[in-house]
């Protein structure tokens, strides 16, 4: 009875909580009062376009792959909206720390299709893109490249400079400690950046479920000392505004931020995954009726600020870039063999050198 008691008057000396942001339905109707930025129709144009653009990319790309002419491809069908709003919140001189599933930033961030198409047609100089030079390439392991966002906020610490990385990942790096031991630097130093969290429930093949038994994702960065906000995923707009208000506390010195994104894997992991195999079909139909580019566009088109005439043209417009870039893709001439080994070492061994001459057709003598 005593220690019943004891247990009973135990002091609560902590309460934590997490907020969930959304500001559209996914019928495109407003459920609460939109951000500021939302009555810029030019900005909701861009946000709509690129999303737009974007899938008509990955649709593209994945036709190349099937065809033999672009490796393994990872689309970005369904979840639009995250690489879009949160990209467009970033300035000019922030630095982006992507995974693989994030074209829609870089593209927004100024990286060419062709670019992107080099990259993953196995050609390196795909990472020699137009966009922001500090930006960072494509990450493909999972998680790896959390550590990496984290030193380079803390580089901007230490020079007293007003920028933010933004490091981009999706939910199964949440179970990898790459990324915990990055949120815990960061959160202890204070550091200038954002965590984004794509929570579209699926790790490969591995569910949520199995992944953590948290709530939310967004509430493991209270125990790394600071701030996680849910968003819906599918709503760009709420995406935009989230990351808006997580880089200007970041700037001003306020410390990390961590933005889950839910929402939903429409297509395969990647173009060599059969997704059929471990989630039913009903499963997706239903998760189709909550997609963000149809959600944007429902609500233009409630407002009267978008038509029949409008998304067609917009369809033109991104089939004949796609088209155009996909030609210059493949019009490139490879790179020879033995440039494999320019990049190596500063002076190359011997041994390299020698296999060098042999693949370059160079004989002694």
């Amino acid at each position: 009875m005593a220690s019943r008691r004891a247990s009973e008057e135990l002091p609560v000396i902590a309460r934590f909580e997490v907020r969930r942001r959304n500001y559209l339905a996914p019928d495109g109707s407003a459920n609460r009062l939109l951000p500021a930025f939302a009555t810029d129709s030019k900005l909701l144009f861009a946000l709509y376009r690129a999303m737009v653009l974007l899938r008509q990319f990955d649709r593209k790309a994945v036709a190349l792959q099937r065809t033999g002419r672009l490796g393994t491809y990872a689309v970005s069908l369904g979840q639009e909206a995250v690489s879009v709003g949160i990209a467009s919140a970033m300035q000019e001189e922030d630095v982006l720390v992507p995974s693989y599933r994030d074209n829609g930033a870089l593209i927004w961030r100024g990286v060419k299709l062709e670019e992107i198409l080099l990259f993953w047609g196995g050609d390196e100089r795909g990472n020699d893109f137009s966009g922001p030079v500090h930006d960072f390439p494509f990450c493909v392991p999972v998680g790896s490249q959390a550590p990496h966002a984290a030193g380079v906020a803390y580089a901007f610490k230490l020079r007293k400079e007003r920028r933010v990385a933004v490091c981009m990942f999706g939910d199964g790096a949440t179970s990898k400690g790459d990324v915990y031991e990055a949120m815990n630097f960061a959160g202890t130093h204070k550091l200038p950046i954002v965590f984004v969290a794509t929570n579209n429930q699926w790790a490969i093949s591995v569910p949520l479920r199995l992944q953590t038994g948290s709530e939310t994702l967004a509430q493991k960065a209270i125990a790394a000392g600071f701030t996680g906000e849910q968003v819906d995923g599918n709503d760009v707009v709420a995406l935009r505004a989230a990351a808006a208000e997580a880089m200007a506390a970041a700037r001003e010195g306020k410390g990390p931020r961590f933005i889950e994104a839910v929402t939903y894997r429409l297509g395969d992991h990647t173009t060599s995954d059969d997704a059929s195999r471990y989630r039913s079909a009903e499963d997706v139909q239903a998760h189709w009726k909550e997609e963000p580019v149809a959600r944007l566009r429902s609500y233009l088109v409630r407002q009267k600020m978008w038509s029949k005439a409008d998304e067609e043209q917009l369809a033109a417009e991104c089939h004949e870039r796609i088209e155009a870039a996909v030609e210059r893709y493949l019009a490139t001439e490879p790179r020879r063999p033995e440039t494999m080994f320019d990049h190596l070492y500063a002076d190359l061994p011997e041994a390299y050198v020698a296999q060098r001459r042999e693949l370059s057709g160079e004989h002694d003598g």
